[in-house]
């Protein structure tokens, strides 16, 4: 039987600027990567999507990334060890207000942008992050990439880990998401992107950039909910799996399925 986590990056509107599709995307995914005020959110966005996570039964977690509205979080940042794990505790501890409101419990953190992918190679920034983790939740799940640092430095620390994969992002051929500004770093195609999907899960492989096969481990993928079809996309994805005999289930689920 095969069993994935369906996430997405949601609360990333502020103020008056609109971003993304949280109320349509809420009733396909599992799980809910909801932004923290650092690179977007503010804190009635993060309550509404608090709300609407459990209206929905989708489990919540943090997704912290560098303070940097204007670039979106996606611009690297040189910050100290110090301040990469009191970011993250930051974040992580606003939104835990929110979820302890309305009774919920925050399920993992996955880092944003920038954050996550310096962290993918960085050890110094990865024992961070995982640290901040670790301190303010040592039962939290940290959502990463497949062979990452950030992985890495959580197991050495005890934290649990789930591998993510991306419907709509191409690969290198070390397991590293292409850069957006390389040109194909985004899977446009919505059929070429379920059947990466499906292959990424039943047969632990995806095809690189460059054409060559590597091995991934999908324990959850993310699906975007702020491009012109993204609703479209993620039902299409969700409809995909289900015709597969794919279980849709939180990663809470999945990693308590492992103990």
């Amino acid at each position: 039987m095969y069993v994935v986590d369906l996430n997405c990056d949601l609360g990333e509107s502020f103020g008056n600027y609109k971003c993304g599709m949280d109320e349509e995307v809420l009733p396909y995914i599992s799980s809910a990567n909801v932004a923290c005020g650092f690179h977007a959110s503010d804190p009635l966005v993060m309550e509404h999507t608090v709300q609407k996570a459990r209206e929905n039964q989708v489990c919540v977690g943090a997704h912290p990334g560098f303070p940097d509205l204007v670039g979106f979080g996606r611009r690297n940042m040189q910050v100290s060890f110090a301040e990469a794990k009191a970011m993250v505790k930051y974040q992580i501890g606003a939104l835990e207000a929110f979820l302890r409101a309305e009774g919920m419990k925050l399920q993992h953190v996955k880092p944003h942008g920038a954050m996550y992918n310096m962290a993918a190679k960085d050890p110094e920034l990865a024992r961070a992050i995982c640290q901040g983790i670790y301190e303010v939740d040592p039962a939290l799940v940290l959502l990463g990439q497949p062979g990452s640092q950030m992985l890495k430095e959580a197991r050495k620390l005890g934290l649990k880990v789930a591998n993510e994969v991306f419907a709509d992002r191409a690969y290198e051929e070390d397991g590293t998401l292409v850069a957006r500004s390389k040109a194909g770093s985004m899977i446009t195609d919505e059929e070429e992107a379920v059947a990466r999907v499906i292959k990424m899960i039943k047969e632990g492989k995806v095809t690189a950039i460059t054409g060559k096969e590597i091995e991934v481990q999908a324990d959850s993928v993310c699906v975007h909910g702020d491009g012109p079809k993204a609703l479209a996309f993620v039902k299409k994805i969700h409809k995909a799996l289900e015709e597969e005999g794919i279980q849709i289930r939180s990663l809470g689920e999945i990693s308590r399925g492992r103990e």
